[in-house]
This record gives structure tokens, C-alpha cells and sequence, in this order.
């Protein structure tokens, strides 16, 4: 409809199907996943040894980011899979990143298996969330069970990092997205080239190779949840709400 109306159309962080678009300004999802993916490989290599027995509470099915955030966590996970390393006693997709549901998924895997889980590798702070919330229903304490795969930096996920219970959260900047949009959004009115200083890719939107600019993520963890904070987006007194007594909360408080 808005091709028909002459109207360009600028996709900001999802995607649009089919239609044309001018660009798509996004955070890198295949890097979301290989940063999920490295972080999982990393915590996976420092726990004992034998196979290490993972849930994948994955994103909306058929969605661009949860294919690409496959994708790259694929890339790290595949060859420990292959090497008998790791085994997936579970996995599913969240519909609409549901939290209420993956805390349903990771109860019913806790109970199918017995308890039988070593980690949940998630997608996003909502299907960490999840996680956690269906191990503290089922008396687990935090850090018992690894809950990573974070992402967004939520500050409930930030809060549970500081807690123990998450491991990991992406970060991305919404300002660096916002002022990409925007110097987007001018160079399409004003008819001129879109900038190159932003565009480094393409999104195929099953109509066209959308013209994209992907946006760099930064995976936080316990040392350096301090980029979120030092970013302005959330202050020390919310990150540490529930952990006043962890020494990182001690330290910076």
C-alpha cells in the first residue's frame, strides 16, 4: 500500500515482508547470535567434563532475528553438539517471545528431564527471564542451573545479572540506532543517497535486498554490566535493586 502511495518506507529494527523498502536500520542479529553463541561455548568449556546437557528456549518462530539469532548461536554450538560435548535435552519456539511461556517451556523441561539440565540458552531477556522465573517456581537458587542468551539488557535481566541468576544480556544502544534512523529518514526525503558512513549490509525481505545498515552489539556480563550504566541507561541503585549485598553492588553504590 505504501509503494502504491508513493510513500518510502524506512524499517527500523524488524522486519516488513514482501513490500518495498528504501532501508532497514537494525542491530546485527547474526552477531546477537554469535555473541549468545561464544558466551554459551565459553561457560560451556570451564564446567566439568562429560556432556553438558542444554535447554534452547528460542524466539518467535519465523521471524528474521530468531533465524539469525540460530544462526549464530549455530556456529558455536554445532561442533560441540558434533563432539558429543553438549546434547539438547530440549528446545522450542516462544511464541511471540512470551515470557509467561518459556517459563512454561522450562518447567516442563526441568520436570521431563528431572532436573536433568546443565543450561537454558536462550534469545532474549524475556525468554531468560523465563528461564529463571521456572527455576525459582521449581526451588532451584541462583547460578544452580546457567541461564544465558540474554538480550536487550532489560532491568530485570541486569538485575537478575546482578543476582546470579542470568549470566549474560546483549546491549544495545538505542541512541546509536536512533541518530542512524534519523540521518536515514533525512537522506530519503531529501531524495539524496542513503549515508554511507551507516550502510554495510543487506536484508532480504523476501521482496527485495533491503539496503541495511547493521548497528553493533556489545555483550554484557557481571564485569561489565558498567557499560549499561555508564551509558545512562539505567542508574546503580536499579541495577543492584535485590543485590545490595553482592560485592559488585557493594562496590559501586
Amino acid at each position: 500500500a505504501a509503494e502504491e502511495a508513493g510513500v518510502p518506507v524506512l524499517l527500523y529494527e524488524h522486519d516488513a515482508i514482501g513490500g518495498l523498502a528504501e532501508a532497514h536500520v537494525l542491530f546485527n542479529a547474526r552477531a546477537v547470535g554469535q555473541a549468545q553463541g561464544q558466551r554459551a561455548a565459553e561457560l560451556i568449556e570451564a564446567m566439568p567434563e562429560g556432556t553438558i546437557r542444554i535447554a534452547r528456549v528460542k524466539g518467535n518462530q519465523g521471524e528474521y532475528g530468531t533465524t539469525q539469532y540460530e544462526l549464530g548461536q549455530n556456529e558455536y554450538l554445532d561442533p560441540l553438539i558434533a563432539s558429543g560435548r553438549v546434547e539438547v535435552v530440549c528446545e522450542d519456539f516462544t511464541p511471540n517471545w512470551d515470557p509467561v511461556q518459556a517459563q512454561a517451556f522450562a518447567e516442563d523441561c526441568l520436570t521431563r528431564t528431572g532436573g536433568g539440565v546443565d543450561m537454558f540458552l536462550g534469545m532474549n531477556d524475556g525468554t531468560t527471564g523465563g528461564s529463571v522465573a521456572g527455576l525459582g517456581s521449581q526451588g532451584y537458587a541462583p547460578g544452580e542451573i546457567v541461564v544465558t542468551g540474554g538480550q536487550d539488557a532489560t532491568i530485570e535481566a541486569l538485575q537478575f545479572i546482578a543476582q546470579g541468576w542470568q549470566d549474560n544480556t546483549v546491549f544495545k544502544d538505542l541512541r546509536v540506532m536512533a541518530e542512524a534512523a534519523a540521518d536515514m529518514a533525512v537522506a530519503i526525503l531529501n531524495g539524496e543517497d542513503l549515508p554511507a558512513e551507516w550502510m554495510n549490509g543487506e536484508v532480504d525481505n523476501d521482496y527485495m535486498m533491503v539496503p541495511a545498515a547493521f548497528l553493533p552489539v556489545n555483550n554484557v556480563t557481571l564485569d561489565n554490566i558498567s557499560d549499561v550504566v555508564e551509558a545512562g541507561i539505567y542508574t546503580w541503585a536499579e541495577v543492584c535493586q535485590g543485590a545490595e549485598d553482592s560485592q559488585l553492588c557493594q562496590d559501586n553504590l
